[in-house]
């Protein structure tokens, strides 16, 4: 078994930032120029992709273990608060999106879902808003998935569910404030 800041072993989830969630399928020694080598063979089922680590490599390769239940509850806090509109170019949004979603940090992921997630009083998403969106949404979906034992497409569910929960209720927050400004106006 390869010692990090966590024991790693067979079978764990782990969390590399530029492709998601994989699952250690085995523990292997290689030798390279005459040099033993272990290695972490992870599989990422839903890319189809199969990666080794050096173990020694594993910390500066960015790889961590899933987020706790903790965690996870602080992201789904922060897609609860309000998007933060930014008046930059798209492609300079688009790119900082990119580089938040590769980060791998599930706080972060939650910010770009949070922010591109469709909501009523905004205009249509472009194809690459929604491309982008939905890759945050599959990052962080297949975290909470790990997490909790649930198939990926019931997390997606569950955490879209509780975006529109919450934007339905900052909508009817909204009408009441204009409701109130209303009556204060009619008052005068």
């Amino acid at each position: 078994m390869a010692k990090n800041e966590w024991e790693i072993t067979v079978g764990d989830y782990v969390v590399y930032p530029t492709h998601g969630v994989g699952q250690v399928k085995e523990i292997t020694e290689e030798v390279i120029a005459g040099f033993k080598i272990e290695f972490l063979v992870i599989l990422f089922a839903k890319n189809r992709m199969t990666l080794k680590i050096p173990v020694d490599k594993i910390e500066m390769s960015g790889l961590r273990k899933l987020s706790s239940e903790y965690e996870i509850k602080k992201a789904i806090d922060i897609m609860k608060t309000a998007p933060q509109q930014k008046r930059i170019v798209w492609a300079k949004r688009a790119q900082e999106y990119e580089e938040k979603i590769n980060s791998g940090d599930p706080l972060v992921v939650a910010e770009v879902v949070r922010d591109l997630y469709k909501r009523a009083d905004r205009v249509e998403q472009s194809f690459s808003e929604r491309q982008i969106y939905e890759q945050a949404l599959g990052r962080l979906a297949d975290e909470y998935a790990a997490i909790f034992g649930l198939p990926s497409d019931e997390a997606v569910a569950k955490i879209e569910g509780i975006i529109e929960k919450e934007d339905k209720k900052q909508q009817s927050n909204k009408e009441k404030e204009i409701s109130k400004i209303e009556e204060d106006e009619d008052d005068e």
